[in-house]
């Protein structure tokens, strides 16, 4: 077998810009350099736009949503200079990870318009403008307040299919988030009220042609596999989805981190290791 280059589709979050990540991103690209890695996109949180909406961390930092702007255009300011800077040793991709809460679906868009980046990560970290994967107590009022956490798992999942209907990311990020903090996740998936709407958000993602990110974040954080749970996993490969891996770094102890072993994985179940990129938006006046 051949060495498989390593990428990450969906990583760099740092604690410049990301309040509960670590380390300075320059920090973070240098360690990606001196792992190997062919490519990688560093992906930054969008910012909330209403105070409801923010992170807890945000929260205890006392940020408002004005001052999430700014970090925000600072850090696409930063990654395009060290993207620039280091061109010769890493191809480095100036991307954001959205949020998925009221009014996303025009924020989104105008976001992209003014920022250009080069490709975005759908995600969702909110059910119903509530969070749901900052703490487990966070998870279970959110649960509770939606009916039980099969409620969460059905509007967690009706909200992904509607968010790749609306933005049409290039990729979709960490697929089955939802299973957090659930313990009992493995039974739960396969309920038909909750498996149903997994294969029809794989069949929107395989006619969108959209990349699914491997994401290793799990795994640092003790899990027992990393999002996507085995049984998606599978299906995916078998509809011809591509799925690439994501470290979803939150400082440079993080990079490289289990990607030995999620290489093998996707390679063991036959998904394409040559890794295509994902599709990138096309800015005449930065890619002349």
């Amino acid at each position: 077998m051949e060495p498989i280059a390593h990428v990450s589709i969906h990583g760099g979050h740092s604690r410049q810009f990301c309040f509960h990540a670590r380390d300075r991103l320059e920090e973070i690209i240098n360690r990606y350099m001196e792992l190997g890695f062919a490519w990688v996109g560093i992906t930054e949180h969008l910012p909330a736009h209403k105070e409801t909406l923010r992170y807890p961390d945000e929260v205890k930092e006392n940020l408002d949503c004005g001052d999430m702007l700014a970090i925000f255009e600072a850090y696409i300011q930063e990654c395009n200079r060290l993207k620039e800077k280091y061109k010769k040793e890493i191809r480095i991709f100036t991307a954001f990870e959205t949020e998925t809460y009221s009014g996303y679906d025009t924020i989104v868009p105008g976001m992209i318009a003014k920022h250009k980046p080069d490709y975005i990560v759908g995600s969702l970290h909110h059910v119903d403008d509530l969070g749901f994967d900052f703490s487990r107590k966070q998870y279970i009022e959110t649960a509770l307040r939606l009916g039980g956490i099969d409620a969460l798992y059905e509007r967690y999942f009706d909200q992904q299919y509607e968010m790749i209907q609306a933005i049409d990311p290039a990729v979709v990020g960490h697929f089955d988030l939802v299973r957090i903090f659930d313990h009992d996740y493995e039974t739960r998936i396969k309920k038909p009220s909750i498996w149903q709407k997994i294969v029809r958000n794989l069949e929107l993602i395989k006619e969108r042609k959209t990349v699914m990110d491997y994401n290793l974040r799990a795994l640092a954080k003790g899990a027992r596999e990393p999002y996507i749970t085995a049984p998606i996993l599978e299906l995916a490969q078998k509809m011809g989805i591509t799925v690439i891996p994501g470290d979803d770094s939150h400082g440079v102890s993080d990079i490289g981190k289990n990607m030995d072993r999620a290489v093998e994985t996707l390679h063991k179940l036959g998904f394409d290791t040559n890794w295509s990129l994902p599709r990138l938006y096309q800015w005449k006046e930065e890619n002349p």
